[in-house]
Formats: C-alpha cells, sequence, structure tokens
C-alpha cells in the first residue's frame, strides 16, 4: 500500500509585527558596506551616530579593577550608588529629582520601550515630530502603539511646527507628545519658548510628555533646557538619557528612564524586574564615568563643534545640496541633488568609488513616517575625525557629480 503522507496546507509564518517591522535606514545598508570592505574599499562611516573619539580611560579602568568574584545581577532598578550619583549630576544641570526618580535601563532603547508599555495601552497614540529618530517607530510597534507624525521641514530648519497643527492631530487616542531634544536626526535644539509651548498643550490635554535627551551636553549655541525642568507638569514628563553618546561608549548599552510620577515609575519597575537587572560591568563603567570633571565635555563639545563647522563648510560649497546648520547633537539632515537618495545611498556602496573609497549615509525617508518624504534628504553623523569629514566630503562631492540620476 502506498503510504500517505501528510498535507501542510501553508507554509508556517511569522508574526505581523515581524513582518512589518522596518529596516533600520542606519543599518540595513550596512551588507553593502561590509561586501565593498572585502574589496578593500575604504567606506567612511556617516551613517551612525558612533564616534571615534576614546572612550573615557576612567571607564575601561572601573571595569578592569572591579573586585568582583561572581558577576552577580544588580538591583532591577540599577546600582544604588550609581543611581544616586547620577541623581546629584542631574541636579548640577538644574535638575531637581532624587536617585528614586532614576531607573537605569540597558541604552535609552530600552526606557523608550518601558515608558510606552507603562504609559500607553495597544492601539493609543503619541504625536511625534518628524523626521525622528527611526528606531522609535519600532518601539512604536513593539508596544502595540501609533505615531502620529507633525512634519518639520528642512527650509525652516526643522523647528518645532506651530502647536496648532499638533492641536488638529489631537483624538482621543492621543495619549502624548514625544520629542528628541538636541534633536536626532536633525541637530535642531529646541527653544525655551517652543518647549513652553509643548507644556501648556500637555497641560491642557492631559498628555504625557516623553523626552530623549541624549545630547544635551553637545549644544553649540547655548545650554539645552530639560523637560524635568518644566514647571507645572512634573508628572506628566518622562525623560530617557543614555551614556552611548555622552562618553563615546555606545557597546555599553546603559540609559536611565527619569520621572517624578510615582505611578511610572512603580509600573516600569515590572517591566525592569521582568528583565531581572542591567548589565553589571557597564554600570560599573558608566558611574565611573560621573566622576570625570565637566572640562571633559567642554574638549568633546568644543570638538564636536569644529566637525560640525568642517562639515557644514564642505557641504555648502557642493553644487545644489541644502544642509540647515544643527545648534546640537551630531547629525545634519542635508537635501541632495538626486532623485532618491536610498538608491543613491546603495549606489555610493555598490558603484562608486574614489581613490579607492566611498562614504555611507543614511537615507532619508527612514525618519520619516509620512509616504513620499525625506526622499531627497539624507542623515551625516559628524563622528568622524577633520581629515576623515574632508576625505568623506572629497568622496561625496564626486560622487554627486558621477551619479546618473542627479537632479538639475
Amino acid at each position: 500500500m502506498m503510504q500517505c503522507l501528510p498535507i501542510f496546507a501553508e507554509m508556517i509564518t511569522i508574526s505581523q509585527r515581524g513582518a512589518q517591522m522596518p529596516s533600520s535606514p542606519i543599518r540595513k545598508l550596512a551588507a553593502f558596506a561590509d561586501a565593498a570592505k572585502k574589496e578593500g574599499v575604504k567606506v567612511y562611516h556617516l551613517n551612525i551616530g558612533q564616534p571615534d573619539i576614546e572612550t573615557p580611560s576612567i571607564m575601561m579602568e572601573a571595569v578592569k579593577h572591579a573586585d568582583l568574584k561572581v558577576l552577580e545581577y544588580t538591583d532591577s532598578a540599577g546600582i544604588l550608588s550609581f543611581r544616586k550619583k547620577l541623581a546629584t549630576y542631574y541636579v548640577t544641570k538644574g535638575i531637581d529629582v532624587s536617585y528614586e526618580d532614576i531607573l537605569i535601563t540597558i541604552g535609552g532603547s530600552e526606557g523608550i520601550l518601558f515608558a510606552f508599555m507603562a504609559c500607553l495601552d495597544a492601539g493609543d497614540e503619541i504625536i511625534v515630530p518628524e523626521p525622528f529618530y527611526a528606531n522609535y517607530i519600532g518601539f512604536a510597534m513593539a508596544a502595540g502603539i501609533k505615531i502620529i507624525p507633525i512634519t518639520s521641514s528642512i527650509e525652516s530648519g526643522f523647528a518645532l511646527p506651530p502647536i496648532a497643527s499638533f492641536k488638529e492631530k489631537i483624538t482621543h487616542r492621543t495619549k502624548g507628545i514625544f520629542i528628541c531634544n538636541p534633536n536626532n536626526p536633525t541637530g535642531y535644539v529646541y527653544s525655551e519658548s517652543e518647549l513652553l509651548q509643548i507644556r501648556d498643550l500637555i497641560k491642557e490635554k492631559d498628555l504625557y510628555l516623553f523626552s530623549d535627551e541624549a545630547y544635551t551636553e553637545f549644544s553649540y549655541e547655548g545650554k539645552v533646557k530639560s523637560t524635568l525642568t518644566l514647571t507645572g507638569v512634573e508628572d506628566r514628563v518622562i525623560m530617557i538619557d543614555t551614556f552611548s553618546k555622552k562618553y563615546s561608549a555606545c557597546g555599553a548599552r546603559i540609559g536611565a528612564l527619569v520621572t517624578k510620577n510615582k505611578s511610572v515609575i512603580e509600573a516600569v519597575m515590572k517591566f525592569s524586574q521582568a528583565r531581572l537587572s542591567p548589565p553589571t560591568l557597564e554600570q560599573i563603567a558608566a558611574e565611573a564615568a560621573l566622576s570625570l570633571p565637566t572640562s571633559y565635555f567642554d574638549e568633546t563639545r568644543a570638538e564636536y563643534k569644529n566637525r560640525r563647522e568642517v562639515l557644514i563648510n564642505r557641504l555648502s560649497k557642493m553644487e545644489g545640496v541644502f544642509c540647515p546648520a544643527p545648534s546640537g547633537a551630531f547629525y545634519v539632515m542635508a537635501k541632495l541633488p538626486v532623485d532618491n537618495t536610498d538608491t543613491f545611498c546603495q549606489w555610493l556602496l555598490t558603484n562608486f568609488r574614489y581613490k579607492n573609497a566611498t562614504v555611507m549615509l543614511a537615507p532619508g525617508s527612514g525618519f520619516y513616517t509620512t509616504p513620499g518624504l525625506g526622499t531627497n534628504e539624507v542623515r551625516l553623523a559628524y563622528v568622524l575625525n577633520e581629515t576623515a569629514i574632508h576625505e568623506a566630503m572629497d568622496c561625496l562631492e564626486q560622487a554627486l557629480k558621477a551619479y546618473p540620476n542627479r537632479q538639475v
């Protein structure tokens, strides 16, 4: 007798969430960059915020000399001495918080995800000025919430859109506004006036304000006002911080969620306990970094400011390129005279070589959720030294002349 084999009508599939999760515009071209490197091509990475400034030796030494016999779990909220030191750091910046208002997270990324999950229900909405850090989309999708974009324009230097445009987007599903200050990817720094407008709106509409403040130490025309200093909305503000950018320690993956809302702290603590604890050695390194003098930031800020001037100066001299000068962080968004920057950025890695080198950029469309926007924009991170930036700009300048689909 012939044996009957089972018939499977359908192949097993992944989740809709997994299928719909967008690729990172910052990393999605990595395979093409790797292929170019295997050919011996020098690739200048301006696509990602990975500084080439050395991580402070005090952080490395703290890990090296950690007197540990067992690499144990820490408290789910983070090492107590670390949280207390971090609270002192914030107080020196005019932010009145205690260690009880701080939870240590696995990078700022986990802090954002935990904030969403603690404050919002599936189907809720948050309003976010675009362009915005692309991974917010993934965090929102993981939390089951929806981002409602409010578009800022490159022509205005990405200033905050009129508050009236925010009000038009508010529905019964709206639970918060999310800003990044200084902004990634634009480098824009929100003024006190703009922050006060946001404060008044969240107070009027009973909303949360989520604020990504990863780049506060890198402001070039004055200090950044933290959302935690806004009066009258202390229970509505959730601030996310990270050590990745401040101390050029991206691989350490240490961040913090800070809020004076005790209910939010309690809710986030449950998620923190579920993932057990932040990494021990990285917390030791981050705590050591807080012992650095303020002059450390004076020096790194001056270095980034110089790199900004070099990059903006070079871009401004390229025909057809428009790039507003950023006031903070270490990114710029630039408009290029090409048909589509997704295509152009891939072409740079696969087809273009100048002195056996090319440059990797982040296509602008990935920083927007409104279809069709950002297709002629790119984000550049001025995280390389001055010489490397000049060489990368040499590549870009020649590439724009050689690109077959250049727009006049």
